[in-house]
């Protein structure tokens, strides 16, 4: 199985399709009603025209003093209202044949707009894909030199750890080099984040399907926190699971959206509280779910939270807020879901659900 999230340009393409759409809808429907508004003013104009003629004839039958009009008034006034009724024709004629013409001119002018706006849009695309290939190639040399560093650094750190003293001294250096191997493993995860950042971006996340078994990675991904969970005075425990939960899933990536909410749950955790490691099959589905007695969140921001950069607020510096929609991006390539519930001031539960699981 090899699926990857689709980009973003395929998203804004579509966007921009239907915000055309909606455009011309809404295009149509305005002239549709201004030549509404036009009509109903020209019918007015023309009642209350004939209502003045009928008045004004009125009062000249009125002034001739005589019972009926003569057949040369009725004659005369026939021939008047053939010419305003041909005059009539004539301006609905004029009025027809300048809204076609302006219907002509809109319809031509608007493909033309649209050509140009194109033109600079796929010119700024190509800007733009020239700029994220130089910013990949940089990143990606560089993310490459920072972990041979970081790891130069991790292995001065096991020597001097290893050659400490038996002393307090020695017990005192073997705590501070502990305390810079898990510096270095932060700046690691940092790095990793900002490399998936880039290959979602490009389209190129993508994840490979093998048989495996769920219960077996929450206990991997309980065994990788352990330690950072009892520094911080954090219980983290994963229930067994009876038997195993057999699905198809790229363990590697897998592991990494457990590691990524673990994180989550332990970053809003206090000490003394307690976080869950759950797994179960739900008909052909596998959930994984990851529970803290935590802050809780609003439920305004359950949708949020899996949002690129998100932070509780702008004044957070505990991480770039890319672990959760890294994690949102991993499991839309399983074709899964993932999602939270919460209580503010109880705790939250993190849900993630792949299809394909396979019943035990």
């Amino acid at each position: 199985m090899s699926q990857k999230p689709r980009p973003e340009r395929d998203q804004t393409d579509e966007s921009l399709r239907k915000e055309r759409r909606n455009t011309d809808q809404a295009i149509a429907e305005q002239r549709t009603d201004v030549q509404g508004n036009a009509d109903e003013l020209v019918e007015r104009a023309r009642q209350q025209a004939d209502e003045v003629l009928d008045t004004a004839r009125d009062k000249a039958d009125e002034k001739l003093a005589t019972a009926r009009p003569s057949q040369e008034v009725v004659n005369a006034r026939a021939r008047e209202d053939e010419v305003l009724e041909d005059e009539r024709d004539a301006a609905d004629e004029t009025l027809r044949r300048e809204r076609e013409e302006q219907a002509r001119t809109l319809s031509a002018l608007l493909p033309l707009e649209r050509e140009k706006t194109d033109r600079y849009l796929l010119t700024e695309r190509a800007r733009s894909d020239d700029k994220l290939a130089n910013r990949d190639d940089f990143l990606g040399m560089v993310s490459h030199d920072l972990r041979n560093l970081l790891s130069g650094i991790v292995l001065n750190a096991e020597t001097l750890a290893a050659d400490a003293p038996d002393s307090d001294d020695g017990r005192r250096t073997v705590a501070k080099t502990n305390r810079i191997q898990r510096y270095v493993a932060r700046m690691n995860r940092l790095i990793g984040d900002l490399v998936d950042v880039v290959s979602i971006d490009a389209g190129k996340l993508a994840v490979e399907g093998k048989p495996g078994d769920a219960a077996a990675l929450i206990g991997e991904a309980v065994d990788a926190f352990a330690q950072a969970a009892a520094e911080k005075g954090v219980t983290l425990e994963g229930p067994p699971v009876k038997g195993t939960l057999g699905a198809s899933f790229d363990h590697g990536r897998l592991l990494q959206v457990l590691a990524n909410l673990i994180t989550n749950a332990l970053k809003f955790t206090p000490s003394g509280g307690v976080i869950s490691v759950r797994g179960e099959q739900v008909g052909a589905e596998l959930r994984l779910s990851v529970s803290d007695t935590g802050s809780g969140i609003p439920a305004s921001m359950l949708d949020a939270v899996f949002e690129r950069f998100w932070q509780v607020n702008k004044n957070d510096q505990r991480g770039l807020g890319l672990g959760l929609y890294i994690s949102k991006c991993i499991v839309l390539a399983h074709g899964g879901k993932i999602w939270a519930t919460s209580t503010v001031g109880e705790g939250s539960t993190l849900y993630v659900s792949i299809p394909n699981a396979r019943p035990a």
